[in-house]
Parts: C-alpha cells; sequence; structure tokens
C-alpha cells in the first residue's frame, strides 16, 4: 500500500483533500532536490496536449538521432536513454514520486542532449511538472478528457496551460513553444510571455496525399513520403519538423528520418501476416481520436472492435463514442477495456445508447472479440481494434491486471485463422 493509501485512512475525508496540494509538492520537490535538479543541465522538450504526444515524441526523438544528437524520452509507450529503452508499465503517460527526476539524472548522466517528455494534466495535478526547466513545449491539441478526474473541461484546459506557464517561468535563456495554430486553444497557449512563439499548420504541409498505407506532404516545396496514415499524423509530423527547423536542423536530415520512421506500436499500427484484409491496433479512447482514426480507413467495409472507457472514468463520452462507431462502422464487436471496479456491461450499455443500427454483438472476452473480427473480414475489408493501443495490461476489480498486448493477441489471431 502507498504512503499516500495509509495517511488517507488515518486522516478525515475533507482534512485529507486539502492535504493532498502541499503532499504531492513536498514530494516533487524532495525528488528534485535528492536528484539535483537535473534538468537544469540538459535540454528539456515537453509535449502536451489531447492527442498526439506519443507519435510527436517519437517523431522528434527520431529527427534528433538522424542529426546525430543523442536523447532520452519519456512517455507512453516507453522510456529511452541514450540507446538503453524499456516499455512503460506504470498505466501512466508521466510517472510520479521520483521517477522523472531519476529519469532526468540518468539522461545527464548519460550526456544525452535532449530529453524529451510527455507532459500531461492529470501530471499537473500532483505536481510532476514542477521543477522540470522546460526550454521547449510543443502543443498539439485540447478535446474534452479526464473531466470526471478534472471536474470540467475548464479546469482540464487549465491544467495544460499550466504547462505553458511552467515554460514560460523556466529559467533557461533560450525557450520556445509550437502551437498548432489550427486548435482551437492555440491562442490560449500562444498567450504566455515568451519571445519565440511558432505556428504550425495543415496548410504548412499543402499539397498532400494521404491513403491507407501512407502519405506525402509537401514542406517548403519538398516533398516528403511517410508510413504514417491519417491527416492527423500530419499534424504529428509538422509538429516534430517545427521544432527540428527550431535546432537548426537541415531539411536533409529531416526528410531522411521522417521517410524511414516506420510508424509506432499501438498508432495506427498495421498488423499484416499476410492476409487479404487490413488489420489495425489503436489507442484511440476520445471520441475525437476513434472520428479521426474511423475517417483515415474511408473506402472499405470497417468492422470495428470497441471498448469505450475505463471503469469509473469519462461516462460521458460512451454514448458518444458509440455513436461515431454508428457513423462509421459496417460492424461493431462491443468488448471489454479496462473496467477495474464497474461491471463491464454497464460500460458496454452506455456505448450502446449511442448505436441506432443493428450492426453490433457483445463479446466480452477482448481476445474473443478480436478473434471474431478477425474471421468476419473480407478480401479488402479494415478491421480498426482501439483503446488499449501498447498497455501491458487489461485492469480489472480490486486493481487485478490481466497481462496483455492488443498487437500480439491479434497478430496471434490472425496467424491462427490463415492456418485453418
Amino acid at each position: 500500500m502507498s504512503i499516500l493509501n495509509k495517511i488517507k485512512k488515518l486522516i478525515p475525508k475533507k482534512l485529507f483533500k486539502g492535504l493532498q496540494p502541499f503532499y504531492h509538492y513536498s514530494l516533487i520537490f524532495l525528488s528534485a532536490f535528492i536528484y539535483r535538479f537535473p534538468s537544469r543541465k540538459i535540454f528539456v522538450v515537453g509535449v502536451t496536449g489531447t492527442k498526439g504526444k506519443t507519435s510527436v515524441i517519437e517523431l522528434v526523438n527520431a529527427i534528433l538521432e538522424e542529426a546525430g544528437y543523442k536523447t532520452s524520452l519519456a512517455g507512453t509507450l516507453r522510456f529511452k536513454i541514450a540507446n538503453k529503452s524499456e516499455n512503460n508499465k506504470f498505466k501512466m503517460t508521466m510517472p510520479g514520486r521520483f521517477f522523472i527526476q531519476d529519469f532526468l539524472r540518468k539522461s545527464v548522466k548519460e550526456k544525452c542532449d535532449f530529453a524529451i517528455l510527455e507532459i500531461t494534466s492529470e501530471g499537473v495535478k500532483q505536481f510532476r511538472h514542477k521543477f522540470i526547466q522546460l526550454n521547449s513545449l510543443i502543443y498539439t491539441n485540447l478535446a474534452p478528457e479526464h473531466i470526471e478526474s478534472h471536474g470540467s473541461y475548464e479546469n482540464y484546459r487549465a491544467a495544460k496551460l499550466q504547462i505553458a506557464k511552467a515554460l514560460e517561468k523556466s529559467s533557461k535563456k533560450r525557450k520556445n513553444i509550437i502551437v498548432n495554430e489550427d486548435d482551437k486553444e492555440s491562442s490560449r497557449f500562444l498567450d504566455i510571455d515568451i519571445k519565440e512563439k511558432i505556428k504550425y499548420s495543415l496548410k504548412d504541409a499543402k499539397p498532400f496525399e494521404l491513403n491507407k498505407n501512407g502519405m506525402s506532404i509537401t514542406i517548403n516545396n519538398q516533398k516528403i513520403l511517410s508510413h504514417l496514415s491519417g491527416e492527423f499524423n500530419i499534424y504529428n509530423i509538422l509538429a516534430a519538423i517545427k521544432f527540428a527547423q527550431s535546432q537548426n536542423i537541415g531539411m536533409e536530415v529531416i526528410k531522411k528520418a521522417i521517410e524511414n520512421f516506420k510508424g509506432i506500436r499501438g498508432r495506427v499500427e498495421l498488423i499484416d501476416e499476410g492476409q487479404d484484409f487490413t488489420v489495425i491496433v489503436d489507442y484511440a479512447h476520445t471520441p475525437d481520436s476513434l472520428e479521426k482514426l474511423y475517417e483515415a480507413f474511408p473506402n472499405s467495409k470497417r468492422i470495428c472492435v470497441l471498448g469505450g472507457t475505463g471503469g469509473g472514468r469519462d461516462t460521458w463520452k460512451r454514448k458518444i463514442m458509440g455513436s461515431i462507431a454508428d457513423k462509421y462502422c459496417s460492424q461493431i464487436i462491443l468488448t471489454n477495456e479496462d473496467p477495474y471496479d464497474e461491471d463491464p456491461n454497464k460500460i458496454i450499455e452506455d456505448i450502446v445508447e449511442g448505436i441506432k443500427k443493428p450492426i453490433y454483438e457483445i463479446i466480452i472476452d477482448r481476445g474473443e472479440a478480436i478473434k471474431k473480427a478477425i474471421s468476419t473480414a473480407q478480401t479488402g475489408d479494415t478491421v480498426l481494434i482501439t483503446g488499449k493501443g501498447t498497455d501491458p495490461y487489461i485492469m480489472g476489480a480490486n486493481n487485478t491486471k490481466l497481462k496483455w498486448d492488443d498487437a500480439s493477441i491479434t497478430r496471434e489471431k490472425i496467424i491462427n485463422l490463415l492456418k485453418s
């Protein structure tokens, strides 16, 4: 049991809630002090937003490595310092307590030139962004998420803006913020008091061409090919390019890095075992990201494996996600995701409220749901498996964990189907 849970049992609820900010702030200060404020010694790039953070940090990392820099990286998918990388199994993007400061100290010790971090609103709630001296912040977009945790969309937005304020207050001499100009909240992030403000927009990549196997974009009259799919990935690529240009990295290096970048596990990940239909595993877990994923595969029958949301959180979006699947999918298989202590059947009932057409079935066992989708698919169809991405566990009641990996399970189901 954690220190916080032990304290929680001893202190009245109202008093405990009031003491929480002090508790979290004290811990992050202590950790920064113990590890000797390591962010002062390294160029720190923060990436924040509702969607695209993992893709952007991986793209930035790829360009920096292509340019010959030594990097460290911490995000939803993995933790990497120099040449050593390990999967993130915390089920949180930004681990707390002493982890981040320890990570930054190790990055300094390994003489990394850049540390690239995903920074989240949940991390802000517990002051995990404090005592991280940022050099650069990349803002991707904002859409409703974690509403029940933050209390409102306005509170969620305010938490994200705290990250921009942290950049503003950073002691680093040269700082910049890179902002998606097309996002409705962009002006709030551009309003911070720093000199170097860089904007990117979809128009910066025109003319571009999209297909389910990749894309081509045009930057400074130069055509760049990418293995990534979907308009949303144009934004992710642009964010990384703008950062690279701010560091005086030339277009030849940028182009080579992007064209060699094969994609990210769990992010529009193509599972290809020689079958004659397309299978995609993706983390999409917000209404906006789900819709953009479905839109990226327009000219085929979509068979959608949908889990909705984790138990006890973001109940507001379940019906909406059901209605999005109803709009885009030819067949929907509703299944388990991370129910925690909530009845998974209740979660699915909430999703069903948004589905008007008789195109769904319920298979609680996620492995069996994936198997059904694979076995149903015909030549040219697209199977879209969403909600987990690279999540390492399915979380059940009383914090039970079932070891899981959507891509591995899906690959196994396809291989078995092709053998039969």
